[in-house]
Order: C-alpha cells, then sequence, then structure tokens
C-alpha cells in the first residue's frame, strides 16, 4: 500500500511562525493603541510589517538614550554643586 507523507511545503506558517507572527502583531496591536485593527495586521504584507516594528524598535532605542543622556546629565550637574 502506498503512502504518501503530506508536509506543508511552501504555504501557511509552521508552529514555531505562528507564534512569532501572533507576537508580532500583538505588539503592534499594543504599542499602536487602536490605530490598527487585527485583521489588518494579519494580512499586512510581512516586508511592511517589519518596517513597522523595526521604527518602533529605533524609537524606543531613541528614547531610552535620550532618558540615560538627561538622567546622566541630572547626576553631574548634582555631584557638581557638592
Amino acid at each position: 500500500m502506498l503512502c504518501f507523507k503530506l508536509d506543508q511545503t511552501f504555504f501557511g506558517y509552521n508552529r514555531d511562525d505562528r507564534v512569532a507572527l501572533h507576537e508580532q502583531i500583538f505588539n503592534l496591536l499594543w504599542i499602536g493603541e487602536g490605530k490598527w485593527d487585527w485583521d489588518t495586521l494579519y494580512n499586512m504584507p510581512i516586508f511592511l510589517r517589519n518596517f513597522y516594528i523595526k521604527k518602533i524598535d529605533k524609537l524606543n532605542y531613541d528614547r531610552q538614550n535620550a532618558q540615560q543622556n538627561t538622567k546622566w546629565k541630572i547626576n553631574s550637574r548634582f555631584i557638581k554643586c557638592r
């Protein structure tokens, strides 16, 4: 008896990719504060979704650096005053 094992070859996500996809969608929904809905993000082209994620990562990185620089300036002024 012939038996063929049919695996996903091209279309669809494997299990690990599904988790990453839904994590990206959740993060964009959370950070987007209602600017997008779930269907829009799910059907968004991958390159565009990755673009927005990289843009948000860069904004967060820049914001953290600005906070650290401000904290460093405040601390350096405080040390000079002593």
